[in-house]
């Protein structure tokens, strides 16, 4: 599991935007949108960097959470 904060993450709209980023990379990607905490946990096969990559190229300012 890939864990991101997202710092100008903060509405639906924002939530649905970062998903859409991030099916770029993996169509068939599990996707948890917590606003509260403006995070996103994504279960995919794709490497972390990648879909680092393609939130960041969306806009969004985001940083790795590692456990």
């Amino acid at each position: 599991m890939h864990r991101f904060r997202i710092a100008n993450m903060s509405c639906g709209g924002c939530a649905k935007g970062v998903t859409a980023s991030l099916r770029q990379a993996d169509q068939e990607a599990k996707i948890d949108i917590r606003l509260d905490t403006r995070e996103a946990a994504v279960t995919s096969a794709t490497d972390t960097a990648r879909l680092e990559q393609v939130l960041r190229d969306g806009g969004w300012q985001v940083e790795r959470i590692v456990a």
